[in-house]
């Protein structure tokens, strides 16, 4: 059998990077496609970075032809709406132009489409019901394929709600009775990638392959609960006395985040991820089972074989840090910036006349600095300019510390320490900056 070649949509992800990198030790010729890719996952010159969700149908049929692809594999999606992300665009429009672009290729290529376990009745988020007009376009094109809806994904690397599972694990933090007692089928990853490649392998008119919709899961029953306690035994905080968090913590919380959604952050707690979890996740996986062969991993088979090394448990005890951290670093910049110039303007004013400013500067550099501040903390609340935000505010800190230790100097002494407070505020800016990537 000559090699297949094997086109992954959304390399970048939890799932599609995974896919990539494992698929290529398993002998196939992969390649990646994502819209952008961070330095450590640009590991092939078939790693390629491209505006995909704006590729129209000639385009994407110019790259199913150019690299000769056998199985097309959609590995793309987003939750919830928000700035660069469309549910509509992404789960459905892009489907429909990569079906049209399978079509004029003239090559025999299957489509794996990664989608969601559940019955499409209990769709309620724009995320299901897109996800499920994919699917039903899929299946009237009459295209070679396969629709693998796979349960909770468990993966050596963590995003999303996969992230948030492992940091409550590591807190004694557990969520409200009702979610914990939801059904929560999980799947490992390396299953997936085992049933692509299996699929890959079939000839295309394969019976067996031709048009399957397969769920993607361990065969046991588990809660969200029995998935968090895995982890605890993991992590080693099994033991630890838990505190189950009210519902209208987890509703409050939801709407924080999207808000942050709203600023182009992609918080796991949404109103989407809430809905989805209340959900559950359950499914049916004995048709993929007895078409394949493949023996679906159980959770303890996929976490629980070795204790967590010490980047997990960092990773785990700093992710729900990390929204603290930058909430608390944009409303230091706002709200001092804000009652220099508002609140306290003649005190702060005062500092510079007290100590021989010339009096013509005091209210253009008091004003101008009161501004700057307020608009670091504007950079840093957006994502897309949270590290310009963040160099920027670096960079002002050293300034007001070595133009008060020239200009001001007694103040470095002053009972408060607010100049000497500084110092841990641009290591708290260094840490953000080096905790933005997601993946």
């Amino acid at each position: 059998m000559n090699q297949r070649t094997i086109l992954v949509l959304g390399a970048s992800g939890l799932i599609g990077r995974f896919v990539t990198d494992d698929l290529r030790v398993r002998g196939f010729r992969v390649v990646g496609v994502a819209r952008s890719l961070s330095p450590a996952q640009k590991m092939s010159a078939l790693d390629i970075e491209l505006p995909i969700l704006s590729l129209e149908v000639a385009a994407l049929t110019r790259l199913l032809r150019e690299h000769a692809v056998d199985v097309a594999v959609n590995c793309l999606g987003v939750l919830q709406d928000g700035p660069g992300s469309d549910t509509n665009a992404v789960h459905r429009d892009f489907v429909a132009r990569l079906l049209q672009a399978i079509g004029d290729s003239a090559r025999a290529i299957r489509l794996v489409h990664i989608s969601i376990p559940g019955a499409a009745e209990a769709d309620r988020t724009a995320f299901a019901t897109t996800k499920r007009e994919a699917e039903r376009l899929i299946a009237a094109s009459g295209i070679a394929h396969a629709i693998l809806r796979p349960g909770f994904v468990v993966a050596p690397s963590a995003y999303g709600g996969s992230a948030m599972l492992r940091a409550l694990a590591a807190f004694p933090l557990d969520l409200p009775a009702k979610e914990m007692a939801t059904p929560f089928q999980p799947v490992a990853v390396h299953d997936i990638s085992a049933t692509i490649a299996w699929l890959a392998e079939r000839d295309i008119d394969d019976a067996s392959a031709k048009a399957v919709s397969w769920d993607l899961m361990q065969t046991e029953p588990i809660t969200t609960a029995g998935v968090i306690k895995q982890f605890r035994l993991a992590f080693g905080t099994a033991g630890w006395p838990r505190f189950a968090m009210p519902s209208f913590m987890l509703d409050l919380g939801a709407k924080i985040g999207d808000l942050a959604n709203t600023l182009g952050w992609m918080p796991p707690m949404r109103s989407t991820a809430i809905a989805e979890l209340r959900r559950g996740v359950t499914g049916d996986p004995s048709a993929w089972i007895a078409t394949t062969g493949i023996a679906p991993k159980t959770l303890m088979d996929t976490i629980g074989r070795h204790p967590a090394t010490i980047q997990d448990k960092w990773f785990a005890r700093l992710y729900p840090i990390k929204a603290l951290i930058f909430a608390s670093l944009v409303a230091f910049w706002l709200v001092s910036g804000f009652i220099a110039l508002f609140v306290s303007y003649r005190a702060a004013a005062g500092i510079l006349s007290a100590h021989g400013f010339p009096s013509a500067l005091v209210d253009p550099v008091t004003i101008g600095t009161s501004l700057m501040d307020m608009s670091i903390g504007v950079l840093i609340a957006f994502r897309r300019a949270a590290a310009i935000g963040l160099v920027a505010g670096i960079i002002a800190s050293f300034g007001y510390m070595f133009g008060a230790a020239i200009l001001t100097p007694d103040l470095w002494i002053e009972p408060l320490g607010a100049l000497v407070k500084t110092g841990p505020a641009i290591v708290l800016m260094l840490v953000a900056l080096l905790m933005l990537d997601n993946r």
